[in-house]
């Protein structure tokens, strides 16, 4: 018997999301019914972060996040953000997604930071590299005991991550 003559479309997209991501897109290989499931925004909507909506509106570029939330299809802008890090945070912090759990990736720049010293040239150049994606990145000019905390936009980092 064809499981998809008896369970609704919609009770197969409901299964899928209780998976992951990778076996999401291995599912809408099996046949064309569980492709259109798997397919589904309802799917990838829950393989996105609960707040993912509010992490696009808080990007560097305004536009761009307003156009990837309405125009792309959800399981588009999943991998969109699993291949594509944006600019949060005045361009200090970086935002992707893992693509096989879809775990939220946070790369913090080195402007995200408080270094101290940072603002002594005797001990930091604050550089701009075309190839960065942050716009100003550190090199530090001589060894110093150096303590970099982190700053209260941040506390929502977990640093005792392996």
């Amino acid at each position: 018997m064809d499981i998809t003559f008896v369970l609704p479309a919609q009770c197969i997209s409901y299964i899928i999301s209780l998976t992951t991501p990778r076996d999401a897109s291995r599912l809408s290989l099996a046949c064309p019914a569980f492709k259109s499931a798997a397919d589904s925004d309802s799917v990838w909507e829950k393989f996105l972060p609960s707040d993912y909506k509010e992490i696009i509106s808080n990007s560097s570029s305004i536009s761009a996040s307003s156009l990837m939330i309405t125009s792309l299809s959800k399981k588009d802008l999943y991998f969109y953000l699993c291949y594509n890090p944006i600019l949060i945070n005045n361009h200090t912090t970086s935002f992707s997604l893992v693509q096989e759990s879809g775990k939220k990736c946070y790369m913090v720049g080195a402007r995200g930071l408080s270094i101290a010293w940072g603002d002594s040239p005797q001990y930091w150049n604050w550089l701009s590299l075309r190839e960065s994606r942050f716009v100003l990145f550190s090199s530090n000019l001589a060894f110093v005991s150096r303590v970099i905390q982190r700053p209260r936009h941040l506390n929502f980092l977990n640093l005792n991550l392996n």
